[in-house]
């Protein structure tokens, strides 16, 4: 590892950690911790959401998918960009009006019981323990990412990787917030945007030419250049209803209910979408590609084949920021679930069950602490070497995408639905999802997400009806909206 890409390397670090500065300067009450004072700006919310969507999953899962399996693994992108665009069309703008006026709710759980008017907070206290379940494995992805990442870029052994990269991310979700979030998000958005165009453009001409790169990939294994190959119909249904996960995912939706104005969201939905679909044909190119380029000296880990050709094909100073852009992937989803996990506890458990007259600077602090307790976990769950990033998202994503993307949804669209009916469903869902994964063979090998996202949707409109109609008051509600 040479000089100047260690301190390219340092410098984005640095500069990471002056915007979480900055806004622990400005922070002073729990909205503005965990949703920024709604005062995200359409574009920032857009690359905010596509980052922390995204994360170390984008350069290093998918482009390791495509190296080590070739293009049928298209599948997953071609479902997430469908998933991505609908949830924008039809929940985001939504979603973000409906939270402001059910009591300017701040989080899922605190809109859910506000969308209901659940006195007794089973709702509330119920989603907390989802998200803070799921979120837990989720955050753990990231830090394996991390961990990969300084590992093979700095030669650290996998447990000192695992940590310098854990207190690197939680320092300024801890000190910033939501706005040093979304702020980092933004920059970590364009870097992630601009290194995985610019990687498989590099590749294709040190190969020499699309055309020779795919014959010789092909002349390695024809199943390689067939998006069909060894794929049947439930592997293809697997892979394409990850598209599903979108409508659950409490940090993305976190990026709908914080946009300044409802008017915001088409612009939103425009960068958005612009910067998903580009940056997905980056990293699967990039995975591709590399087939051909390490075609006489295979990788060890197919998920370090960014890692691999970044060092390969740069001079030091662009590959220092070009390896910062996988940091700032992994960072940006990281301290995403952080917030939303910090935001449950203060929120929905510290205030609500044990501490109603806690001050706003007391339920930051929780915040901030809450923050210190799950990367912890995290760490521990990720102490693993063998973990696989593209493994532990899957779990994670599927819990969220069947607990909640059914109750979002009917909660937007559906006048009649009832709080047990919400309440059953989401803890169907996710309990569909972790029994689903323990289990292998047959129906079994489907993905978890779409088994849980209908047996939630099943029990939302099965209990909503059996159950004692909705008040006047929530009804007049939802047609006001």
């Amino acid at each position: 590892m040479s000089t100047p890409t260690i301190l390219s390397f340092v410098l984005y670090l640095v500069g990471m950690l002056t915007i979480g500065m900055i806004f622990y300067l400005r922070t002073k009450n729990l909205s503005d911790y965990v949703l920024g004072g709604r005062q995200l700006g359409g574009a920032v919310a857009a690359l905010s959401a596509g980052a922390s969507d995204m994360s170390g999953w984008l350069l290093l899962g998918l482009p390791g998918a495509m190296y080590a399996g070739g293009m049928n693994n298209v599948w997953i992108g071609i479902g997430l960009v469908m998933g991505a665009y609908l949830n924008w069309q039809f929940v985001a703008k939504r979603l973000r009006i409906y939270t402001e006026f059910a009591n300017d709710s701040i989080t899922l759980p605190d809109y859910l019981e506000n969308r209901f008017e659940d006195k007794s907070r089973i709702l509330r206290v119920t989603s907390a323990v989802v998200i803070l379940i799921f979120f837990t494995i989720y955050t753990s992805a990231g830090m394996v990412g991390g961990a990969i990442l300084f590992e093979t870029t700095f030669g650290l052994d996998y447990q000192a990787a695992l940590w310098v990269g854990a207190v690197v991310i939680v320092s300024y979700t801890f000190l910033g917030g939501y706005m040093a979030v979304c702020w980092t998000d933004f920059f970590q958005g364009i870097m992630m945007f601009l290194a995985l165009i610019t990687v498989p453009m590099i590749v294709v001409g040190r190969v020499g030419g699309w055309d020779v790169a795919v014959n010789k990939i092909a002349t390695m294994n024809m199943e390689y250049v067939d998006i069909f190959s060894g794929m049947t119909l439930m592997g293809i249904v697997s892979l394409m209803v990850w598209g599903l996960g979108y409508f659950g995912q409490p940090h993305i939706l976190a990026r709908f209910m914080s946009v300044k104005l409802p008017s915001e969201v088409p612009k939103a939905q425009l960068v958005g979408m612009t910067w998903m679909v580009l940056s997905m044909f980056g990293a699967i190119f990039t995975g591709f590609l590399g087939i051909a380029y390490f075609a006489d000296a295979p990788l060890e880990n197919s998920e370090t084949v960014f890692i691999g050709l970044t060092q390969a094909l740069f001079n030091p100073w662009v590959a220092g920021f070009l390896l910062a852009a996988i940091l700032a992937a992994i960072m940006s989803t990281i301290d995403s679930q952080l917030l939303v996990c910090s935001s449950a506890i203060a929120e929905d458990f510290y205030k609500q069950i044990f501490r109603r007259q806690a001050t706003q600077k007391e339920l930051v602090w929780v915040g901030r602490i809450s923050v210190l307790v799950i990367a912890v976990i995290a760490i521990l769950l990720a102490n693993d070497p063998e973990s696989k990033v593209l493994g532990l998202v899957a779990y994670a994503w599927g819990g969220f995408g069947a607990a909640f993307g059914p109750v979002v949804l009917f909660s937007l669209f559906w006048k009649r639905m009832t709080r047990n009916g919400a309440l059953v469903g989401m803890i169907l869902g996710a309990v569909t999802v972790i029994v689903w994964k323990q289990i292998e063979g047959g129906w079994f090998d489907l993905y978890e997400i779409l088994p849980g996202f209908v047996l939630c949707s099943l029990a939302i409109v099965i209990v909503s009806l059996l159950d004692k109609a909705p008040s006047r008051e929530i009804t007049r509600g939802f047609d006001q909206i």
